[in-house]
């Protein structure tokens, strides 16, 4: 069995609790093998699909988009539907952030704003020259 890692190993190669390992076991993002003892063993299959896992999750996706992305693949090992699918929903993320960044300029530029009153109203209370 060389090359496969126990539960432990994978929580702490991936910096997460064993628990969200076998979580995502749960909802079929991994099927790792079982020993004859029933302790999970997992492959560098395995391991790959966690690391597509841990960065859908940084980038914001959510994990029954992450399922389809990978299960596209299984079916079609040519990764063309994958590629296609990851492509529409990483286009959806981008506009998203592009939203976000777009809100929080001008979250920014409002507090400015007030900053700059308050500085002006400090000023003036203080009797220092404007």
């Amino acid at each position: 069995m060389t090359g496969r890692l126990s539960i432990q190993q994978v929580a702490e190669k991936f910096d997460v609790t064993q628990r969200t390992i076998r979580y995502y076991e749960e909802l079929g993002l991994i099927r790792p093998s079982r020993s004859s003892g029933g302790h999970r063993s997992f492959s560098p299959k395995d391991l790959t699909r966690l690391g597509l896992v841990f960065r859908g999750k940084k980038y914001g996706f959510q994990l029954d988009e992450i399922k389809e992305m990978i299960h596209l693949f299984d079916q079609d090992p040519s990764g063309v539907r994958q590629l296609e699918r990851t492509l529409a929903y990483g286009r959806e993320k981008m506009q998203e952030v592009d939203d976000r960044i777009q809100e929080l300029e001008q979250l920014k530029a409002e507090m400015g704003q007030w900053l700059d009153k308050f500085e002006e109203e400090l000023k003036e209370r203080r009797g220092d020259p404007v």
